[in-house]
């Protein structure tokens, strides 16, 4: 198996985590920079990841998630837990329009319906989640407490939202980082 996306992608890392002792090859690509070629060759939506295996070649994180699973003879996910992964992904989509328009130069900050409507999604979801957190729904080590992991560690990580009202997502991250290829895949070492 082949994984291509970057080390600071909290899609890219939830796939890292979930292939745990996996053999597999990672190539760490710059998306924004030499890397877009090699992604333009791999993915024609020009997204990560992309995982490529015995000649098929899958992109998005679900997909790639739910067909390491069956490989691995994981259960299937429930639809509790897709609906989970829904929010968590709306709000890591979110959240990414919002930092890649700050790298454009756009005041995300600003009054602008646009921004507003995804502040607004980011912390409704946050605020559910942080909930669901609360009544144990994330406890086990499975495919939605990953990318719940990622998902706070990366907004962490790029300083995208005040955790107030929400520090249990916090507490949540923080007791979860001794868990297998938590440490290797953080986007600090990067």
């Amino acid at each position: 198996m082949k994984l291509i996306g970057s080390t600071t992608s909290p899609y890219v890392r939830r796939i890292r985590i979930l292939l745990d002792e996996e053999p597999y090859e990672f190539l760490n690509l710059n998306i924004y920079g030499e890397g877009r070629d090699e992604l333009r060759r791999n993915n024609p939506t020009l997204k990560i990841p992309v995982l490529e295996d015995g000649g098929k070649e899958i992109y998005d994180s679900r997909i790639i998630a739910r067909y390491i699973s069956a490989k691995q003879g994981r259960d299937p996910l429930t639809w509790d837990q897709e609906n989970q992964l829904t929010m968590i992904d709306g709000a890591n989509d979110s959240a990414v329009t919002l930092l890649l328009s700050e790298k454009s130069g756009i005041d995300t900050g600003a009054d602008l319906m646009f921004y507003n409507l995804q502040r607004e999604r980011i912390m409704t979801t946050l605020r559910t989640l942080s909930a669901m957190a609360e009544e144990g729904q994330f406890e086990e080590w499975n495919y939605p407490a990953i990318c719940l992991y990622c998902l706070v560690d990366w907004l962490d990580f790029r300083d995208l939202v005040d955790f107030s009202g929400v520090e249990s997502l916090l507490s949540f991250r923080d007791s979860h980082r001794v868990y297998p290829w938590v440490a290797e895949t953080d986007p600090r070492n990067s």
